[in-house]
């Protein structure tokens, strides 16, 4: 028997600051700094000691940006700015008419932005989505401050921030990826002025570093992202050498842009945002830099801290479940401070009939905290299928004959070969179907075969020299996996599958789309009902049959739901979508709200490539925790998070809600984050843009045109790590197309690969008004290929499913599976009173 809880205002009439507030906070706090990376520290600058006079410049110094815009904002009570935050720990700041003045500067120009995008949309008929495409496409240009003064401080810091979104990408241009002229003379006026300089770089994606040559007294370089709602506390922290620095980097900082395999033809780059062609396939990141032999700044997997360690490796073994186990003990060989250290395991797998880039992450794992001279034991273990590559002519994940060596290390370039294993036949290890195909021509990157021999040979001397031990793997001890397919019609759960059949078609034409938000006038990411601000719900019209409607929630740093709304005459008043929008900036000097106010503040987390710099996945599903704690408050069944899609430019607009370059690292933070949150009873995670989503502009009609393998190896793999890791509620699928064909109504990913090839039980949906730009995308199409929810909803889809079911080419069996699937995580939500952590069904 389930019973259907009573819905309550979500909220609290009480503005003063709750003890979830404060408890989540610190967890914020306890994330952002651990994944903060220290990348330079000579001389041991830091930290700095108490009471150190502080000279503070930069846009980001009083305006510290928290995360990036859009539907990944967080509306959070306030932001602990950097300049706060070292005021709290106690450093002098000599800079605060500096400050002050940039402040009076900022306020001016955003206001400035504001009314700019203002008169923009007073010119459109379509107020909503015409003005979230406006905002998404002006971008706000912070000022750069006044001339720099010399102040009596021991040291300076130079905050460089950078505001990146959703609906655009970012420049290769000043003011974006490079400095403005304006930054440039800071820069020469502080390093002129000042002995020890410190720069802390707070942007949602990399930017170019090549000042850090030209002055000498730059002496540290920290990189922060965007640390959400508790930046400076944790900042503080880390310059205070409260928080001994161990985050590590999740992407490869090149000398220059230029150095990126595809920075000419991404995006706008070469005009072309129609179709982006990805002629680098599995050269990606350090895959490209490691095996092309390219001079990187900083490079994957590297992190300094304020202490030393030592990594041995004590044992390696070939168990019988065919998992490779390596032995680890690591040692903080510091005398002062106490910190945590990162395992990366990478394998170099043979050279054989396909090509394969010269080593790739296969595990890692992060210590606790070490004090000076304690150590910690670590086991890792690599399973099969992370050394396999995809052959597409076998249709087949298969592991070639030869020597696998496995690198042991605390970076990619630090590590070294600690075990080998010898197979002595090629082994299929998943024979599966072949998925979307290309459809037209594509040349990509190949390295020179002669060059890679020799870089093959040359190691293979190195570890029959040093003599690393040696395991033995015969092809027929290992067992062939072959993926059994079925159709969307076959992938029902059957109690759900019962019931649909006793809904009407109406209904089941209803619960097919969401349910928007009545009088909000905004489809766009503010289309909840009874949650204020949350992104939508789905349809309640089968609420007298048991199935009540659900409420989503946009991410990836946090819940964004509304800071506040009214109740009058027991109604909730409706806010425009802009009050969503730059926690209210657009609404600023409107009338009040008749009626009682209700407060909904949420923890801005640190945006995901922040949370990943970390490196450690008992914090996040600890942060994944205090989500799922916000969501069971705030009535959200469904968070639209995390994202995971891989940072193939660092030009992509929404790298910041990402994790990394690496799909094994974003699929293992994925899988932790959704299970912090699913250990809460009745809440889920939406693992998203599935898949491609590596392109802002143009996002709803750009063609992501790629190799089969190079899609399953890259841009898959993180979503199948999460999904078996972790079995998410929901999955969201991206604007984009794959290979011709909308991801929203791509039955190969949907349905063949999620279900059949990973055993995904949840839900999938659309992202929001994904069927609401012509007749390519539809809903139909999406219930075909297994896309259980179009979101948020419109009457245009409900026509279309209709049309399609009296037509005939959409079949009722296909319909009732996806509804089924929704039907089932439904009963599993909060919304009943019996909700329990949601599980795998075995």
């Amino acid at each position: 028997m389930r019973t259907i809880k009573t819905r309550h205002f979500t909220g609290t009439t009480d503005n003063t600051v709750t003890k979830r507030e404060l408890e989540n906070r610190k967890v914020a706090r306890k994330a952002a700094a651990e994944g903060m990376v220290l990348l330079k520290n000579e001389g041991q600058l830091l930290p700095l000691k108490e009471g150190t006079k502080v000279a503070l410049y930069g846009v980001g110094a009083s305006r510290t940006i928290k995360g990036g815009t859009g539907s990944g904002d967080v509306n959070e009570r306030e932001t602990v700015t950097i300049f706060q935050g070292l005021k709290n720990a106690g450093f002098e700041i000599t800079t605060e008419d500096w400050i002050e003045d940039y402040d009076r500067q900022y306020q001016a120009a955003r206001y400035a932005w504001r009314d700019e995008i203002e008169e923009k949309a007073s010119k459109l008929e379509d107020q909503v989505s015409g003005f979230f495409n406006i905002y998404s496409t002006t971008k706000f240009r912070m000022p750069a401050g006044a001339a720099i003064t010399q102040t009596d401080a021991d040291v300076a810091i130079y905050i460089l921030s950078r505001v990146a979104g959703e609906g655009a990408d970012r420049f290769d241009a000043e003011g974006d990826y490079y400095l403005t002229k304006e930054e440039k003379q800071q820069l020469s006026d502080i390093c002129s002025m000042y002995k020890h300089v410190i720069v802390a770089v707070n942007t949602g994606g990399l930017a170019d570093l090549s000042f850090m040559d030209e002055y000498s007294n730059i002496e540290a370089l920290l990189q922060i992202v965007q640390p959400g709602m508790e930046a400076g506390n944790a900042f503080a922290d880390i310059i205070s050498g409260k928080v001994t620095p161990s985050g590590k980097m999740t992407d490869t900082w090149a000398y220059k842009y230029e150095d990126y395999p595809n920075s000419k033809t991404f995006s706008h780059n070469n005009g072309n945002v129609d179709k982006e062609y990805y002629t680098e396939g599995l050269y990606v990141g350090y895959r490209y830099f490691d095996s092309f032999d390219i001079p990187v700044r900083y490079g994957f997997g590297y992190g300094l801290s304020y202490t030393t360690f030592e990594t041995k490796v004590l044992a390696t073994e070939l168990k019988e479940n065919k998992k490779i186990v390596i032995e680890t003990e690591v040692t903080n060989t510091g005398d002062t401070y106490s910190g945590k250290e990162v395992v990366e395991l990478y394998a170099t797998c043979p050279a054989g009939k396909l090509e394969k880039e010269y080593r790739r992450l296969v595990a890692f794992a992060k210590t606790g905290l070490l004090a000076p001279g304690q150590c910690e034991k670590l086991t890792l273990e690599i399973g099969l299928d992370k050394l396999t590559s995809y052959s597409e002519k076998e249709a087949a994940w298969i592991l070639e004959k030869g020597t696998y060596v496995i690198w042991a290390g605390n970076s990619l370039e630090a590590s070294a070969p600690c075990a080998v294993l010898n197979l002595d036949k090629e082994v299929v290890l998943t024979k599966t179907q072949n998925i979307c195909p290309l459809k037209e021509e594509l040349e990509e990157m190949k390295q020179s075969s002669e060059k890679m021999n020799q870089k093959l040979e040359a190691l293979l001397k190195t570890v029959e020299e040093k003599k690393v031990p040696v395991m033995e793997l015969k092809a027929a001890d290992v067992e062939t996996r072959v993926v059994e397919y079925r159709s969307n019609v076959e992938c029902v759960p059957e109690e759900a599958r019962k019931f649909v059949d006793t809904l009407s078609t109406e209904k089941l034409v209803a619960l097919a789309s969401g349910d928007p938000g009545k009088g909000q006038g905004s489809n766009l990411g503010s289309a909840g009902i009874s949650v204020p601000g949350s992104a939508g719900e789905t349809n309640n019209c089968a609420l007298e049959d048991g199935v009540p409607g659900i409420v989503l929630a946009d991410g990836p740093a946090g819940l964004r739901l509304m800071k506040h709304y009214n109740v009058h005459e027991g109604k909730i008043v409706n806010k425009p979508f802009k009050f969503s929008l730059e926690g209210g900036l657009f609404c600023e000097g409107e009338p009040a709200d008749p009626g009682e106010t209700y407060y909904q503040y949420c923890t801005a987390i640190p945006v995901g490539t922040l949370l990943a710099q970390t490196w450690d996945t008992a914090l996040i599903e600890e942060v994944g925790e205090m989500i799922g704690g916000e969501m069971l408050e705030f009535s959200v069944t469904l968070w639209l998070a995390p994202g995971m899609n891989i940072h193939r430019n660092p030009l992509c607009g929404r790298n910041f809600e990402y994790y990394s370059e690496d799909p094994l690292l974003a699929g293992r933070m994925a899988g932790a984050m959704t299970n912090g949150v699913q250990n809460v009873p009745g809440c889920g995670t939406t693992i998203k843009h599935f898949a491609c989503n590596n392109q802002e502009d143009n996002r709803m009609g750009s063609d992501s045109i790629l190799s089969e393998r190079t899609l399953r190896e890259i841009y898959l793999k993180g979503f199948e790590i999460a999904i078996t890791e972790s079995q998410p509620m929901s999955i969201m699928t991206s604007y984009n197309l794959i290979n011709g064909v909308h991801a929203a109504n791509c039955e190969d990913t949907c349905t063949k690969a999620a279900r059949c090839e990973w055993g995904f039980q949840g839900v999938i949906m659309t992202d929001w008004t994904t069927t609401e730009y012509g007749p390519d995308c539809t809903a139909s199409g999406c219930m075909r290929a297994g896309n259980d929810l179009v979101m948020p909803g419109a009457f245009s889809d409900r026509d279309n499913l209709n049309q399609e079911l009296a037509d005939g080419t959409l079949s009722m069996e296909d319909l009732k599976a996806c509804i089924s699937r929704l039907v089932n995580i439904t009963w599993q939500s909060m919304e009943f009173e019996d909700a329990a952590p949601y599980k795998k069904v075995k």
